[in-house]
Formats: C-alpha cells, structure tokens, sequence
C-alpha cells in the first residue's frame, strides 16, 4: 500500500519546492493525491498563489504528468484570524482526503493557511488518527529568534494559522529553520548529478542559479555558489520518518512577525524534528531525476 500524500507549496517563493514537488512524485511508494498551490504572503508580488500554481503547472508539464494529478488552487493570501477560514479548493481537498480511510500525509513547504482553513471548516479531521501534517515552518525550541533572525519567514506569513493548527489535536511534525537549512548543495554538484538529465534537471538548475543570483543583487551579498533545499526535508520525512531525530516539545504560541514566544498550549506536545540525514535525502532525489530522464 502506497503512501497517500497532499503537497502544499508555495512552489515561486524561492527556488527549493521545485526540487521538493518533484522528488515526491518520482517517489513510487507515494501516491500523490494532490498538488496546492499556496501563497507567499506579498513582500513580493500581490499575486504569490497564482504564480505558485503556474510553477506547479510548468513542473507537472515537465515530469510529462499534465492532468495526472489533481492541482487545487489554495488562499490567496493568510487568514484574517484564528478562527476564521479562507475557504479553497486546496482545503476542500485536505477535507475530502482526510475522510477516507488510510493513513494521510500532508506536507506544507510554506503557510499553514490551507490546514488551518480545512481545519476550521471541518473541525472533525483533527480527530483522524491517521492524518499526518508535516510542516517546514518555525524556530528552534531553544530560545526565541533573535539577531540576525527576527522571523522564520513561512511562519511570518501566516502566524494565525499556526497558532490555530498547533492549538489543535492534529497529529504534527514540525521541520524547524535549525534543521532545514542544513540541507544544502553546491552548483557543482547540481551541474553533475541534475542539469545533464533532460528539461527537467536543466530548469530546476537554471531557476535554482538565476534566483541566487537575483537574491544576492538585492541583498548586496557577494555571489554564492550553493543553495539550501530546505523544503525537502518534508518529503523526506514521508518517504523515511527515521531520517530525522525527533523530539516532544510542547506547542508553543506564536506572534507577529513570526517568532515563538515561551507560551505553552495547556496539554498539547508537537513532535519536532532534531536533525535530518541530508546525504540520503539529497542522492535519493538525484538517482530518481536522473532514473525518471533515462525512463522518458
């Protein structure tokens, strides 16, 4: 029996959930049951979820997987409050999904906006033993951000549908900013084990390096010659749930801009992960671009 899997992305954000999406749905003992395209918040464009779904759309056309997969539009942008919903598409499907039976995993790579929402709307799916929320979001457990850090940036765009999806009973396992920027590889590795392999491994190189350099001309940083995949931990995790070292911390309130503060929800724990086995993940996703290349 394969793994059900809903993908939430905000697949134009950076240039990570293309490598994220695509791994999952090279995975064979994955069944994608959805693709949602989600928001980035608007420190860039007012039109974050519409761009999410062209990217999610390109990346669909490029795997030869066109109309192989549901995609289902998420919010357009956070939810007003912690109670209120913004009702989707993309939560409608978390809802259907999470009726049926078997278990289900639903990864976030950006906002909890579209779990909250489903949440909200039908509150009964966080009774579901069975419904797993994976979600790349949020700071360590050891202090509040600070420094160089003001705000862990998924979190930051959507602090109201974190605090609603970790005051509830859904069963989560949180990839915090500690562990997945420790995903990285250099433009070297990219250029010998993705670029060579077909359309694919050439764009997912090409957008990783243009939106570097993008990135560094508007930081005024000097040039780098690598990129964290931070995102993919989640799909990891799925694939392997001992990939990562885990931990039991209990959940905490967020606030704006984005950061955890000490403030502990009475009798709810959330699993966080530690570490990730980086090495693993990153081969594993290579050997099946370049597998799914030779099979085309």
């Amino acid at each position: 029996m394969r793994t059900r899997l809903i993908i939430n992305s905000d697949a134009k954000n950076e240039a990570d959930d293309q490598f994220a999406i695509v791994h999952a749905l090279l995975s064979p003992s994955l069944e994608i049951v959805g693709v949602i395209p989600a928001h980035f918040g608007t420190h860039r464009t007012t039109e974050s979820q519409a761009e999410s779904r062209q990217e999610v759309d390109l990346l669909l056309r490029l795997l030869g997987m066109e109309g192989q997969v549901e995609v289902a539009d998420g919010a357009p942008q956070k939810i007003p409050d912690p109670a209120t919903p913004l009702d989707s598409p993309g939560a409608r499907l978390i809802i259907r999904e999470a009726a049926k039976p078997g278990p289900l995993s639903v990864i976030f790579l950006g906002p909890l906006t579209d779990m909250a929402s489903a949440l909200l709307l039908e509150p009964s799916i966080q009774d579901n033993p069975e419904l797993r929320v994976v979600w790349i979001g949020g700071g360590p457990y050891d202090g509040v951000h600070g420094g160089e850090h003001p705000y862990e940036f998924n979190l930051h765009n959507d602090v109201d549908a974190a605090n609603a999806v970790f005051a509830s009973r859904l069963n989560v396992s949180q990839i915090p900013w500690t562990v997945y920027t420790k995903v990285s590889v250099g433009y070297a590795e990219l250029e010998a084990k993705v670029a060579p392999f077909g359309e694919l491994g050439a764009y997912l190189y090409r957008q990783l390096v243009e939106f570097n350099q993008t990135w560094t001309d508007w930081a005024g940083i000097p040039e780098i010659e690598y990129r964290t995949l931070g995102d993919s931990p989640a799909v990891g995790v799925v694939l392997n749930d001992g990939a990562a070292a885990w931990r039991y911390h209990a959940a905490r309130v967020f606030e704006e801009p984005g950061r955890m503060t000490n403030r502990v929800v009475p009798g709810r724990s959330v699993r966080v992960a530690d570490s990730i086995d980086a090495r693993w993940l990153l081969e594993d996703m290579f050997a099946k671009i370049q597998r799914h290349t030779r099979s085309v």
